[in-house]
């Protein structure tokens, strides 16, 4: 009997001396745009509330232009890292802090367009219409990313949210370019959708507790809520802002209760869901005239916000966001 022919061993590539080192922006985090996002925040609630005191709007004006840069340079450092290989964002999508980055960075774009439709209707209007394109698109790919993860990793998360309710954003600046009936559809389309993933995300709280890790996530609820109140009040909407306000208040407060369990397992990049919650608060308090409540919010917001995102951007500088987050390479 013939003996078997044994099978010839895998070959296998020779390895590259010197090392290949990785592009400059061949792994650049999505991570990094929700604290992006957050001081983009800051600059737009410290623009009522500096107007609610009387005051000169240039300390604002300089967070929005900061903010503004720094949101430029992440979303050209991102790009570049899709011309190397424009596939590596449905590998960010498979994981949960790409899929908060993404969609916070299209959010970052409409926050963008309110910070400039004061002073150029065209350019406002302009940026309004690309980042709303974008953020549809980042929504169309996450969906087709959940549909190839496994059942148990496409639970309803509160990063949801953000890639399916950030639209709301984008009602900030559509009244003062003159899209006011854009502003109402958006606050009544992003509310119905807020509200089945807040109903879906109390059964699972209920049904079991979250890791220590992701519980700052739990922040990100009271955005939609936030944003409600503000675009409403702002498209002239009747009742759902007040409605959304004391909404916004009573999630704040059970925040507020619980941060010690929220924050269990110590700073980490997912502390920038805290920033854009709450500078978007802080802004509704003073859309709908609660001015020394807003006052509060705004002087804790300016303590909050740039301290985390100063600590993200700078685990983003030293490389280390990249692989805390399973950021994926081009």
């Amino acid at each position: 009997m013939a003996e078997r022919a044994h099978p010839r061993p895998k070959i296998y590539p020779p390895p590259e001396f010197p090392p290949r080192r990785p592009g400059r922006f061949d792994r650049v985090p999505p991570a990094v745009f929700p604290a992006i996002l957050g001081v983009l925040g800051l600059g737009l609630a410290l623009r009522r509330g500096l107007a609610a005191a009387g005051l000169p709007m240039a300390l604002a004006d300089l967070v929005l232009g900061a903010a503004a840069v720094i949101w430029a340079y992440a979303a050209f450092a991102y790009l570049a890292k899709m011309a190397r290989r424009p596939s590596v964002i449905m590998d960010d999508l498979k994981v949960l802090p790409g899929r908060t980055g993404l969609a916070t960075a299209t959010i970052g774009a409409m926050a963008l367009a309110a910070a400039v439709a004061p002073f150029s209707a065209g350019f406002g209007k302009g940026i309004l219409l690309v980042a709303l394109g974008l953020h549809l698109g980042v929504m169309v790919l996450t969906v087709l990313a959940l549909r190839r993860l496994p059942p148990e990793a496409r639970d309803v998360t509160p990063g949801w949210h953000l890639t399916f309710v950030g639209f709301i954003v984008g009602g900030l600046a559509a009244p003062v370019l003159g899209w006011t009936a854009l502003a109402v559809g958006l606050v009544w389309a992003m509310a119905a959708v807020a509200v089945l993933i807040w109903g879906a995300s109390l059964v699972q709280l209920i049904r079991r507790v979250p890791p220590a890790p992701l519980r700052p996530l739990l922040a990100i609820h009271l955005a939609p809520a936030s944003f409600v109140a503000t675009v409403g009040a702002m498209a002239g909407v009747p009742v759902l802002p007040e409605v959304a306000l004391l909404l916004a208040v009573g999630i704040c407060a059970a925040l507020m209760l619980s941060v010690r369990w929220i924050t269990q397992s110590g700073f980490s990049a997912m502390w920038a869901a805290f920033t854009f919650p709450l500078s978007a608060f802080a802004g509704a308090l003073f859309a709908l005239g609660w001015d020394l409540a807003g006052m509060v919010v705004l002087v804790a917001a300016l303590g909050v916000i740039p301290a985390i995102a100063y600590r993200v951007i700078t685990l983003w500088g030293s490389g280390k966001l990249a692989a805390v987050t399973n950021a994926a390479e081009a």
